[in-house]
């Protein structure tokens, strides 16, 4: 029975750790990381804000992740912004999922 205790504990500080984490798709190219996080604070604490940017081109890549402080912070956010309008552009907010591994790219075409 223990390990069963142990493992529930797991998983559970597993999802705690990803519900704190989430994505942020349709973000407007324009968007910075201070008005990502301004938004986001009416939800409640933000620990992070960041907007993904292409690497070749320097633009935003139209999406982002915020680390709320609280699993309910995060879910008063999901709840607040999903769907909603952002500066013209519907906002999809969700529960980041863990990155996984993608073979490399090949320069071939």
């Amino acid at each position: 029975m223990e390990e069963n205790k142990v493992g529930a504990r797991r998983e559970t500080s597993e999802q705690d750790t990803m519900a704190k984490k989430l994505y942020v798709g349709g973000l407007p190219y324009s968007t910075t990381q201070d008005a990502l996080q301004a938004l986001f604070a009416q939800a409640g604490t933000v620990e992070t804000a960041t907007v993904i940017m292409d690497k070749m081109t320097g633009r935003s890549k139209g999406f982002g992740f915020v680390e709320m402080s609280t699993d309910e912070d995060a879910q008063k956010a999901i709840e607040m912004f999903n769907g909603k309008d952002f500066e013209g552009r519907s906002l999809t907010v969700n529960e980041a999922r863990p990155m996984t591994p993608r073979p490399p790219r090949s320069n071939q075409y």
